[in-house]
């Protein structure tokens, strides 16, 4: 490890003692350290806000390729990181480099005066310092959880909102139904402001609608306003004014056409050129969402048995139904045993997840990891979990053993790691580099 690198790690171990680890939702102690900083928040280039419970990542994505295709210098902010936590901040599309990210990290800690502030926050705050100092033409931020108290929302005019597809998780900080949940990521609307509101459950549709009215921002609604579909292995986006003819997106699986026709609806609002979202919405490209794994260790000994190896980072039950749906199209193409390897954070419906998989899947592999501030649960409570579920389950002690264990399923498998974008990130590590080059 270079002295840079340990550096930010011990800088990130610092920040994460400033609160205790339990999410305290509030933008009261960023709103004082961003005054401290001088208000670097409203400062920013041109923002698109992006909240949702799945597909956040991707839509960012899109809209990131979209904008390039463009023209434009595109910051990005998301989370959580997959190896390094450098990801979470990109200036023009690059990860932050070690030296700018101390540098940003020293500032917040010294503005901060050693008061109480969760890790989420003061990172923020720090990624709002680096982006109001390096010009760019967009910043794609996406939400950290919920949206009406995040610490992103502090961004008083953004020049779109977009929420994508809601479902249950994080009830302990949200509430435990869908409209409870889609009224709190609807937190980001603001007056004015046009919001992209991607393909909905009936309830949850609802309530960002009536959000949205509440506060006067200018509601798009997919159904009502804009829609996309697959037509002739194509992605048909079609609204009041215009139906553009469009690639497949470059990301697998049906949902990414939610996804993508969200991003679409976006890029029309902004009017940019239908050429430009076409490129965007083929070259995007998004780390552990239904990637295919064919270098480092796990790739090879996938590649040793004739197997096939995903990674995906979905960790709720409404993301394991998208990604249940895709494997099956796979399975529609090309039948092979599927064998799923999981590990999950704390509190996440592991049976809800499991349950997505039973009848698909020939087994499951539970498995823990250490990354993530609250680690895993225990490899046997996922494994009893998934048995519940109606997908018998075992255990392995650790990804390589598990990839090891799948790969033997005859005739060759299908491979799917995933529940945890944390295991998605070891798996990736596990390669030997991060999933963006990061500069020094």
């Amino acid at each position: 490890m270079s002295a840079r690198r340990q550096d930010v790690d011990d800088a990130l171990t610092r920040l994460s003692r400033l609160h205790p680890r339990k999410i305290d939702l509030s933008l009261g102690r960023l709103q004082r350290l961003l005054a401290a900083l001088g208000n670097p928040q409203n400062q920013l280039p041109p923002t698109i806000h992006v909240a949702g419970t799945n597909g956040k990542g991707s839509t960012c994505a899109y809209l990131a390729h979209m904008a390039r295709a463009n023209g434009q210098k595109v910051h990005i902010y998301t989370s959580p990181h997959l190896v390094d936590f450098n990801e979470r901040i990109q200036i023009d599309s690059q990860p932050v480099g070690d030296q700018k990210l101390i540098e940003a990290f020293a500032r917040c800690e010294a503005a901060n005066f050693g008061e109480p502030i969760p890790f989420f926050e003061i990172t923020t705050a720090a990624a709002f310092l680096l982006f109001s100092e390096h010009p760019a033409d967009l910043l794609v931020l996406e939400v950290g959880l919920g949206g009406r108290f995040d610490a992103t929302n502090v961004i008083a005019n953004p020049i779109l909102c977009v929420i994508t597809a809601i479902g249950l998780d994080h009830q302990e900080f949200l509430g435990n139904e869908i409209a409870m949940i889609a009224h709190e990521k609807a937190g980001i609307c603001k007056f004015g402001v046009p919001t992209i509101i991607g393909r909905q459950s009936p309830e949850a549709e609802a309530a960002l609608i009536k959000e949205a009215h509440r506060v006067g921002a200018l509601a798009y609604v997919w159904g009502q306003d804009y829609r996309a579909y697959q037509q002739h292995g194509r992605l048909t986006y079609e609204d009041e004014s215009r139906v553009w003819d469009l690639p497949s997106p470059g990301l697998i699986g049906p949902h990414q056409i939610d996804n993508a026709g969200a991003a679409a609806a976006c890029a029309a609002v902004l009017q940019w050129p239908e050429k430009c979202v076409a490129d965007g919405i083929a070259h995007a490209t998004w780390p552990a969402r239904l990637q295919n794994i064919t270098r480092g260790p796990l790739g090879e000994i996938a590649r040793e048995h004739n197997a096939e190896l995903w990674l995906d980072g979905g960790h709720n039950p409404a993301a394991a139904a998208a990604l249940s749906h895709a494997l099956a199209d796979m399975d529609e193409r090309e039948d092979r045993p599927l064998v799923i390897i999981a590990g999950f954070s704390p509190n996440k419906d592991v049976e809800g997840w499991c349950s997505q998989f039973a009848g698909l899947a020939r087994r499951l592999i539970a498995v823990e990891f250490k990354s993530g501030r609250g680690g895993s649960q225990s490899a046997e409570t996922v494994a009893a979990a998934s048995n519940a579920a109606g997908l018998k389950a075992e255990t392995a002690t650790g990804l390589l053993q598990a990839v090891k264990n799948a790969a033997k399923e005859v005739p060759a498998p299908r491979i799917l790691i995933g529940g945890s974008l944390y295991l998605a990130g070891e798996a990736l590590a596990l390669g030997g580099s991060a999933p963006h080059q990061t500069p020094g």
